[in-house]
């Protein structure tokens, strides 16, 4: 790769080659440029030529990048930034989902498992035939407490309704006001069973509003269908704050909190089901799988018991498959994507890392450099920000 008059950020003038399918580490004080360089100039162009390649729809709705400020580039290869951002997703993404590999522990349990199961699908909590009906597939539950709510001292017209777009005046205070069901002046307290009913769960009604007519929902089936689907980090902050003062999640009581369907619970191998392996650590499942003696299974178990190794070898052994990938911090997400990769048949790549021994133990970091090498072994190139000399002398530029 050939980078000639780089002026990026901080970056006067820099020129340089840097070989393929070698590992080469840029280190130096903080502001040397090293991330300007890798990251926003050598990474930046390959991704925007490559995007460059797409219709311009598709090229409407993926990051955009802008051509670096530099004289030439040359000889790129297609880039793959493994950085620290934390991994992040919604509820129903975990290590073993991002991984792939609760995916081959589905296909073992389908055609092992000692209760029949005809189709993975049923074995995975993200599948509508797999999930738990009760929590979706979330493991979680979502009460409601009606008294953090709802203030039953006051009447309509003093805002009894403790979450703010049901404040006073608001558009959705007056659905209720103008509903014709309620006294504006009668306390929540002395209502009738049947108008408690329909204040909290009446599931729609048509009531006239000016000259349109518009649908009235119970203040509970408003709630749950408009903010329990939502993941709370999805919210505005203000009103996260009140959500989280009103709405408790809790495990889900058919399930265990498992996620799964009494199908999935019941397919076993050796004792275990699959919930019982995604909740187990990484390293004590590799040496589960790896007792499992099949000749038909013997490539996917392998392929299993490597993916495992790989993120023990990481120093990642302590997590399960079942862990939230939201949950991780930014080292462990890096080093997760870099398991990943690790399994892709994709060759002649630009992998770019930065400083991918943050949070290590100094005991795991050679297995990190056994990684970086074997991305390297595989065809492709390897660019590494690092300070640590440990990984630094594993360059070969």
């Amino acid at each position: 790769m050939e980078v000639r008059g780089a002026r990026e950020n901080n970056l006067k003038n820099v020129s340089l080659d840097i070989p393929k399918k070698k590992i080469t580490v840029f280190t130096g004080v903080s502001g040397s440029g090293k991330s300007s360089l890798v990251f926003d100039t050598i990474a930046a162009e390959s991704q925007r030529l490559i995007n460059e390649t797409y219709t311009t729809f598709i090229q409407s709705i993926m990051p955009s990048f802008a051509q670096p400020d530099a004289d030439s580039l040359a000889n790129l290869s297609a880039a793959i930034v493994v950085d620290q951002k934390r991994l992040g997703g919604n509820s129903r993404s975990t290590v073993g989902t991002v991984t792939d590999s609760f995916t081959m522990l589905r296909l073992i349990y389908a055609r092992l498992g000692e209760a029949a199961v005809d189709h993975s699908g049923l074995l995975s909590f993200n599948d509508p035939r797999g999930m738990c009906p009760d929590c979706e597939g979330l493991g979680l539950v979502s009460k409601i407490n009606v008294d953090a709510l709802v203030d039953r001292t006051k009447s309509l017209n003093e805002g009894p309704i403790n979450f703010p777009v049901w404040a006073v005046n608001s558009f959705d205070w007056d659905i209720f006001a103008r509903s014709g069901f309620f006294d504006l002046d009668k306390k929540l307290a002395d209502y009738t069973e049947a108008e408690w009913d329909k204040f909290l769960n009446l599931p729609e009604a048509k009531v006239k509003f000016g000259k349109y007519n518009i649908t009235y929902e119970g203040l509970l089936w408003k709630f749950k269908r408009r903010y329990l689907s939502k993941e709370s980090d999805q919210m505005q902050p203000h009103l996260r704050v009140v959500f989280d003062r009103i709405v408790s999640r809790e495990p889900c009581e058919s399930c265990g909190g498992t996620r799964l369907g009494r199908p999935a619970l019941e397919c076993r191998i050796n004792g275990k089901n699959i919930a019982d392996c995604a909740a187990m650590e990484v390293a004590d499942l590799a040496d589960f799988i790896r007792k499992i003696d099949d000749p038909k299974l013997a490539p996917m178990v392998a392929s299993l018991t490597a993916r495992l190794d790989n993120l023990t070898h990481i120093g990642l052994g302590y997590l399960s498959l079942g862990r939230e990938s939201s949950s991780l911090s930014g080292g462990e997400s890096q080093r997760v994507k870099m398991v990943r990769h690790l399994g892709s048949s994709l060759t002649d790549m630009t992998y770019v890392f930065d400083e991918p021994s943050v949070g290590l133990h100094p005991h795991d970091v050679h297995r990190l450099n056994e990684l970086l090498q074997r991305l390297r072994d595989k065809g492709n190139t390897v660019l590494v920000v690092e300070h640590k000399p440990d990984v630094i002398a594993i360059a070969d530029h």
